[in-house]
């Protein structure tokens, strides 16, 4: 299938592992140009090399922590000009209300609500003038499945998905498109490495971490965790013109997980 996607530019935040690294793969197989950001800048450039080495695209690395607004909007001026923006940086951890205090909860939302809502803001103002673009911010299951024990997380993400929602509805007014997803469990770099922890305090043994993941995951759909591949060819073909009328929508690519009783997230 032809996605049409061929010389776009593409920014994806947090695009040096996981999710976005998966996500700029599956752009650059289309031969879009790339722009990765994320914090660490070896990581990106080690990033950049896969990526050059595996396909002949452009990739432009920007060294960024996202979760102040000076560096957001700096990335949204360096980038305005792209055509397809992923939103992706940022995780929130685990607390309960009463085991997270003000100062961790506004440092998590600096970087996964506000750095989505403002680098949004700035590449946005140049796609409605162009009129076209489009915005895909990757959120997270729990915004449609409320958690206590993930009270920022989710809190969080259902506020990006009203965003999303009401961005969207308006925007393609402008020759613009919205979307929102929402991946279950996926197994990233960062996930592996908890179950490394998870074994170490287990066991005593991080090598032992694939018997946690055997635990983690017998109640998962298909008894495993979603590939990142998976949730960025979703991306990928969101973002291209064979999804044209999709607009202020939320995908959610979890194998019926959040609709299982008692599903684990």
């Amino acid at each position: 299938m032809d996605l049409r996607l061929g010389g776009k530019a593409v920014l994806i935040t947090g695009g040096s592992k996981g999710i976005g690294f998966a996500c700029a793969s599956g752009f650059a197989a289309e031969g879009c140009r790339i722009h990765l950001a994320a914090r660490n800048d070896a990581d990106l450039q080690a990033a950049r090399q896969r990526l050059t080495d595996a396909y002949p695209v452009d990739v432009t690395c920007h060294a960024c922590d996202l979760s102040g607004t000076d560096a957001v909007l700096a990335l949204g001026r360096a980038c305005r000009d792209v055509d397809i923006l992923v939103n992706n940086a940022g995780s929130i951890g685990r607390a309960r209300i009463n085991e997270i205090d003000p100062q961790a909860w506004r440092r998590a939302w600096d970087l996964k609500v506000f750095g989505y809502i403002d680098l949004t803001r700035e590449v946005y103002a140049r796609m409605r003038e162009r009129r076209t673009g489009v915005i895909i911010n990757i959120i997270g299951l729990s915004g449609e499945r409320n958690r206590p024990e993930f009270i920022a997380g989710t809190s969080g993400n259902a506020a990006l998905m009203a965003f999303s929602r009401a961005l969207g509805a308006e925007s393609v007014d402008y020759g613009v498109r919205v979307l929102g997803i929402n991946p279950g469990r996926v197994e990233t770099e960062r996930q592996i490495e908890h179950l490394h922890e998870a074994a170490q305090k287990l066991f005593g043994d991080r090598n032992r971490w694939q018997e946690v993941r055997a635990d983690m995951v017998a109640g998962l759909p298909f008894k495993r965790s979603a590939r990142p591949d998976e949730v960025a060819d979703l991306v990928v073909f969101l973002a291209s013109e064979r999804a044209s009328y999709m607009s202020a929508t939320i995908v959610t690519i979890d194998a019926g997980q959040s609709l299982r009783p008692r599903a684990p997230v």
